[in-house]
């Protein structure tokens, strides 16, 4: 199997339609031992949402920003497993006022947020675990994008922070690489999450991946892109580092619609 004895993290856990639950399901059908972080309210959502997979994992509180929730993690996944093979980045959010069409008025402090939670908790994540996957030789990190070298309607600082993502995607790639950890993002097409769910005009974004995707997409159906992660966090990609790998049925590859003229 794709990731036998592998020993996952995988964050961003809300309800059983995210990308990141069916990353853990492909997981461990795939062979790998996995646990689930979340915080806050939402912990029991990800609790419940755990008891959905074939084996329901332990669920850990990780609020990213909060340096003892990362310690406590890092301490619990010594003193469980000892090492750690890998892990998928599924952390994101924009506060209200830096979304929606608000670019030109959001606040520094919102911005601000938007990177802190959305791209520098990427490298909060891949130090933290760092010394876990020494002790294993090496590993895997992957984080979910969304790709922002164009402007998208109303998704304003997200759009900032997620390029902000592709880059620390890079320079984590850079500076891990003589561990033996691999970095890399996934650029997913728009599913029909709860967090997508959250951005005002998501429904826009439908209309022109239906127009312009030559594969096609489904907004409904997070697999495509849970089974790159997998690969990503599995051996089968030895040398793949600091890229960003788009799994959106073509549409970032083309430039107008592929219907008839």
């Amino acid at each position: 199997m794709l990731l036998e004895g592998k020993r996952l993290v995988i964050t961003g856990v809300l309800t059983d339609g995210s990308i990141a639950w069916h990353t853990a399901r492909i997981a461990q059908e795939q062979g790998a031992e996995i646990v689930l972080t979340g915080f806050g309210r939402g912990i029991r959502l990800t609790e419940r949402s755990a008891q959905r997979l074939p084996h329901p994992p332990d669920v850990f509180e990780l609020d990213i920003n909060d340096p003892a929730h990362m310690d406590a993690l890092v301490a619990a996944l010594d003193e469980r497993w000892g090492s750690v093979d890998g892990a998928l980045h599924a952390i994101a959010f924009a506060p209200e006022d830096a979304l929606g069409g608000n670019f030109l008025s959001t606040p520094a402090d919102s911005a601000g947020t938007a990177f802190l939670t959305s791209a520098f908790s990427y490298k909060t994540l891949a130090v933290g675990l760092r010394p876990l996957m020494q002790r294993a030789g090496g590993g895997a990190l992957v984080t979910l994008d969304f790709d922002n070298t164009q402007a998208w309607p109303a998704y304003d600082w997200m759009g900032v922070a997620k390029a902000a993502l592709q880059a620390v995607t890079r320079y984590l790639a850079r500076d891990l690489g003589g561990d033996a950890i691999r970095v890399n993002a996934v650029s997913a097409g728009p599913l029909s999450t709860v967090a997508a769910k959250g951005i005002p005009g998501f429904a826009r974004f439908n209309d022109v991946w239906a127009e312009r995707a030559p594969l096609g997409w489904d907004t409904s159906d997070p697999t495509p892109v849970a089974q790159m992660v997998a690969v990503l966090l599995s051996d089968w990609a030895p040398m793949t580092s600091g890229e960003v790998i788009h799994v959106d049925g073509g549409f970032h590859a083309i430039a107008a619609s592929t219907g008839d003229t």
